[in-house]
This record gives C-alpha cells, sequence and structure tokens, in this order.
C-alpha cells in the first residue's frame, strides 16, 4: 500500500470539492469558524440543484400550473381564460430565475464570507494534497462533495435519437407535440406533468409495476390517478427495448408496442461522480451502488481526514440531505480532535413536486413493515378540509405511522404537502406526542389543519371509552 508524506505545514484546513450544497456549506461553516478553506468547483457554483435541478424544474412547474389554473377557469366562476403564450419564453423565464437565485451561491458572496474559491479541476494527490491547473493545495481535511449525474444506459438506438436528461432539458426552444419520459419517479413525473400542462403529449414508461416505488401504495394510486386525469399516458410494468430513426420519425420500442415522439427525457437515476479526481489512485472504498463508502462521521473508511458528502456519499439524493451532512463533515474535520458527531438520518423528510405534492418524513407503511415494526396508521383525507374545498384542492391525505402515541412516520398527498410535512418533521425531531399537534392552535382556514385533524383522528381511535361512560352518567345525574 502506498505511503504518503503528511506535510509540515498546510495551507487550509479544510479544502472542499464540488460548489453543490455539500461543498457550499462545508466551506460556509469552516468560514464562519474562522478555518481557512478552499472550495473547488470546475463547472458552475451552486451545482445540479440551482443549475440543471430543483430550482429550474419548480420555475416551469409554476408557470405550467398557471396555465392548468387558465383551463380549469369554470371551477373557479369564469367562463374562459386564454393564455398564449411562446414556449421559448417560458424557458427563458426559467433561466431569469435560475438568474436571480445565483448569487445566493456566486463567488462573491463566499469570497466574501472569507472562502477562497478556486475555479478547476480538482485532483487529491494525497490525503493533504489537492491540485488544481498548476497549484497545490495542501490541507489538514478533504471534503468531496462531488454530487451525481444522470444514469444513460446503454439503451440500442440511443444515439441515433434526440434525447434529453435534465442537464441538458433546459435547452428546449420549442416545446415537442409528443414528449416520452422515461422513469416514473420524481423527476420524471414532476416534468411529465409540467410538460402535459404546456401542451405535449405525454408518455411515461416506468419498467416497475407502478409508479413512485419508494411510496406506499395509496400513495402511487392518488397520484397516478391525477397524472391520467389530466391526460398523461403512463406505462407500468413496462420495458423500454430499444429506439429507432425511421425516416424522421423517431420510434421508441417497448415490451407493449410501438410509441413515436418527437423528444424522449431519461430520468431514470443519477450515478455518484467519484471518477477522474484521484480516489482510484487513493484506494478509498466504493459501496456497490458507486457512493464513496463513509462512516458514522462521515469519514472515508481509509483516511480519517477525508469526509464525503451529498449524492457522492449517499444513502439520500437530496439537497437538504447534502447540506445536513455537510455540517457534520465541517465539524467533525475541524474539531473531530476534541469531539466527533454521529451522523443523524432519524428524521428525514422528502418531496415530489407534482400536483398533488407528495411529502414523506421517517417511515412509510412499507418501510415500518420491512423493519418489523409493530405501528398503527391514522389517515384523514383533505377532501373534507375548508381550505382545500375553497381553493377547489379538495383531494390527497394526511396519513401517520405511530408507536405509542408518537409519530414514526408521515405521509402528505395533496397542495402544499412540502409545506404541511415540517409540522411533522418537528414533532419526531423533539419527539412531540401526537396530542401535542391536536392541542395547537392552527390557522383557520388553512392546509395546515389537515396536520391537526390527523391528530383528531388518532385521539378518537384512542377515546378513553370507560372514562366517558362515568361522564355521561355525571351529566345525567346534573340534569336530575
Amino acid at each position: 500500500m502506498k505511503t504518503y508524506k503528511k506535510p509540515r505545514k498546510f495551507d487550509y484546513n479544510m479544502v472542499s470539492i464540488g460548489a453543490g450544497a455539500g461543498g457550499l456549506v462545508t466551506s460556509y461553516i469552516g468560514a464562519i469558524v474562522k478555518a481557512k478553506v478552499a472550495l473547488v468547483e470546475k463547472h458552475k457554483m451552486g451545482g445540479d440543484c440551482l443549475n440543471t435541478g430543483c430550482v429550474p424544474s419548480k420555475a416551469l412547474l409554476k408557470t405550467a400550473k398557471i396555465n392548468h389554473y387558465a383551463k380549469k377557469a369554470e371551477q373557479f366562476g369564469f367562463t374562459k381564460i386564454d393564455t398564449n403564450y411562446d414556449f421559448s419564453k417560458v424557458m427563458d423565464r426559467v433561466h431569469e430565475v435560475i438568474a436571480k437565485i445565483e448569487p445566493h451561491d456566486s463567488v462573491e458572496r463566499y469570497t466574501n464570507l472569507g472562502v477562497e474559491c478556486i475555479q478547476g479541476e480538482a485532483k487529491i494527490l494525497s490525503p493533504w494534497e489537492v491540485q488544481v491547473g498548476d497549484r497545490i493545495l495542501t490541507t489538514k481535511n478533504i471534503t468531496i462533495a462531488t454530487g451525481a449525474r444522470p444514469f444513460v444506459p446503454p439503451i440500442p438506438g440511443l444515439n441515433e435519437i434526440p434525447y434529453l436528461i435534465s442537464d441538458t432539458l433546459w435547452d428546449l426552444k420549442e416545446l415537442p407535440k409528443n414528449f416520452l419520459v422515461i422513469g416514473g419517479g420524481p423527476i420524471g413525473l414532476e416534468m411529465a406533468q409540467a410538460f402535459q400542462r404546456l401542451g405535449s403529449q405525454v408518455t411515461v414508461v416506468e419498467m416497475a409495476p407502478r409508479i413512485m416505488a419508494k411510496e406506499d401504495d395509496d400513495v402511487a394510486e392518488e397520484v397516478h390517478k391525477h397524472l391520467t386525469q389530466e391526460g398523461i399516458n403512463i406505462k407500468v410494468g413496462t420495458k423500454l427495448e430499444k429506439f429507432e430513426k425511421r425516416g424522421d420519425k423517431n420510434i421508441a420500442h417497448l415490451s407493449s408496442g410501438e410509441i413515436e415522439f418527437d423528444k424522449v427525457l431519461l430520468a431514470i437515476g443519477r450515478r455518484p461522480n467519484t471518477s477522474g479526481f484521484g480516489l482510484e489512485e487513493l484506494g478509498i472504498e466504493l459501496n456497490k451502488n458507486g457512493t464513496i463508502k463513509v462512516d458514522q462521521y462521515l469519514r472515508t473508511t481509509k483516511y480519517k481526514n477525508i469526509f464525503a458528502c451529498g449524492d457522492v456519499a449517499g444513502p439520500y439524493q437530496l439537497t437538504h440531505m447534502a447540506a445536513h451532512q455537510a455540517w457534520y463533515c465541517a465539524v467533525n474535520g475541524l474539531f473531530g480532535l476534541f469531539r466527533k458527531y454521529k451522523v443523524d438520518y432519524s428524521v428525514v423528510p422528502w418531496a415530489t413536486y407534482t400536483d398533488p405534492e407528495v411529502a414523506t418524513v421517517g417511515h412509510t407503511e412499507n418501510s415500518a413493515k420491512e423493519a418489523g415494526l409493530d405501528f398503527e396508521v391514522t389517515k384523514y383525507g383533505l377532501d373534507d378540509l375548508d381550505r382545500a374545498i375553497a381553493d377547489n384542492e379538495d383531494y390527497g391525505f394526511v396519513k401517520i405511522l405511530t408507536q405509542k402515541k408518537r409519530i414514526i412516520g408521515a405521509t402528505i398527498v395533496g397542495t402544499q404537502a412540502s409545506t404541511m410535512i415540517v409540522e411533522f418533521v418537528l414533532a419526531m425531531k423533539t419527539k412531540t406526542k401526537i396530542n401535542k399537534i391536536l392541542g395547537t392552535i392552527h390557522t383557520y382556514p388553512s392546509m395546515g389543519e389537515g396536520n391537526k385533524y390527523v391528530a383528531g383522528e388518532y385521539s378518537k381511535k384512542h377515546k378513553p371509552e370507560n372514562v366517558l361512560k362515568w361522564v355521561e352518567k355525571f351529566h345525567k345525574w346534573s340534569r336530575s
């Protein structure tokens, strides 16, 4: 095994590689606590989330929802609302939103915070040396936050047709008439709904028996129902076999037959970026899924001063998880001599921004069963909620999983689910019992009341029948 000579002194306390959420937060924390830190990025500050992921997709979804509301004008008392738009201008707005948020992650902001931002490709030469161009940076600690990239499988005929991935989708200037989406996960479904609402005819192809494999059956069924009602053609249990260019037509050969399309989006997962910057030479161990293997302090298994966070480390591909892990990388790297902190995955929320939105924290029914847990399920239908009815958004549900009055999981399907879930995140984090949510004043009318009402449904099931019988007798006696 190759040995490396440790420098006698160091230029930096921490060097972060990758300026997505993980690298940004690690370097930010380092600078705040007066460490000398460097942040290396070969492409764009902000990473995928800002430039090709969360931000542009939510901007497009908002525009698509406005167009969708116009089509439903009669439900709100209008005779008709016409929307005329130029798709290229819609995409221009997406890039304007990116530009407006960009200063939050800019070189200027982080330089002002005390971070040295370095543009270029990093190469880890040793556990204490990172090369960028002609410079060799010596550092006590390294955080790898290189993210992930869209997975492009070797599908026969793929190079013959105009395919898109989440990185290239935002270069579109014309709306595809027939849009094919491969993958029934969050990215695929969000974009399928956005393009359908903007006027494309969308087909989603999913190999699994249903969409949204991570969620419970009732969640997937509810979303599937709404997407098909909007005209999206969803083909589950269907395998993509090959692509073919037939004259000027693009053809996808599926296990269920052929389909013609203008553009196809591959949304079938992401792969961690672990090659080309020194991990192989250092012998840093990877997991079977390609992520960097880290311990409970987010240190690589071979070098205790090299950390990893975000998509490149797993186990979650979430921007807020990258930021969460980044705190541990920074604190354990800079102050681990005195105290180390184990990364906490006990309360992790995630959301899919379809309409209805889906937001989950903790266990689903499926994961709780797989873990062999004894739990109870309580559900409240949002079709009963006053605010949802007033907004014509009266669909979906709030579902909680409990053990002895404590919440171990929650899923919300409905408008504003990604915001509503925060109350359950806090309740689980603080181990708050369900009756505390019932006793909390919620503004009326609001979607958040759905959380209170599901707590009410739980209380109904657990009302003290023996005590109530005595109370009934007392009231009868008091009337005599």
